[in-house]
């Protein structure tokens, strides 16, 4: 089947998932010498149009892994607002070295019952949002190895597909998909850090950064320390900021990730379907 045009389309708050993306429609639109596009939904604006995509158009779809789920504050947009018209499209999904448990079985259905059509997928390593030491600097060249095994997988498939008739692509995962994954001490007990919020130090110069990377445009452009909006840990403002300026002093949130780095030292590894 010929495909007339390839879509990197990706929430992207701390810019692992956009790189990853990027880096594989970049590729295929290289390979296959067709146009390129790119929709990034990360700013909150953006989840407000409604995006139709053609039955010759291939769409990279990627999401950050948060929870061991596609982020439930996105739900509502990729429910409502995207649709496919039998595109083609590969669900990728971005996890901070822990597990991405169900998030990519939960994309790929999402799409399929938007109507796109699965042809391939995949589960890569990115930087922890909580954490500078998590999957640090990840994707990496190893990772992007296996991305180039996953572009060759997909022109594979596209070259041999004539119908819409195959089913989903096979991914790891549960369905019916499991619950959000909650953080526990290691004595079993929660830890709730839902309306923690980052706070903001003396080397702050005001520049307002923060406030226009926020995906949810939760922090207050006239007052930064102010929130008008729910904060979902994406780390943007945190890693964004060019005085180091933001930080969480919560006990709940600083164990919990602190745990994280202990316990999930070694690589976790990437795949692809």
């Amino acid at each position: 089947m010929k495909i007339n045009k390839v879509y990197a389309v990706y929430f992207s708050a701390t810019d692992t998932t956009k790189r990853t993306a990027e880096y594989i429609a970049e590729n295929i639109s290289k390979k296959l010498n067709i146009d390129l596009g790119i929709v990034n939904f990360t700013p909150k604006e953006k989840r407000k149009e409604i995006i139709d995509f053609k039955n010759d158009e291939l769409v990279i779809f990627a999401t950050p892994v948060y929870a061991g789920r596609v982020p439930n504050v996105l739900l509502p947009f990729l429910t409502n607002n995207i649709s496919g018209d039998n595109a083609l499209c590969v669900p990728v999904v971005l996890f901070g070295n822990r597990n991405y448990d169900d998030a990519l079985i939960e994309l790929r259905n999402i799409l399929e019952k938007n109507n796109f059509h699965s042809i391939a997928a995949g589960a890569f390593v990115g930087e922890h949002s909580f954490s500078n030491i998590l999957a640090k600097n990840r994707p990496d060249n190893e990772d992007f190895k296996i991305m180039d095994k996953m572009l060759d997988l997909i022109i594979k498939r596209i070259s041999s597909l004539d119908t819409y008739s195959e089913k989903p692509i096979q991914v790891n995962g549960e369905d019916p998909i499991r619950p959000y994954y909650t953080p526990r001490d290691r004595n079993g007990n929660k830890i709730d850090i839902r309306k923690v919020l980052p706070k903001v130090n003396h080397r702050c110069n005001d520049c307002k950064l923060c406030a226009e990377v926020c995906p949810m445009g939760s922090i207050d452009k006239v007052d930064i320390r102010k929130y008008n909006g729910i904060c979902i840990k994406c780390g943007a403002c945190i890693k964004k900021c060019p005085m180091n300026a933001r930080y969480y002093d919560d006990e709940g949130y600083l164990y919990h990730k602190r745990e994280l780095e202990e316990m999930y030292v070694r690589r976790a590894e990437d795949e692809i379907f």
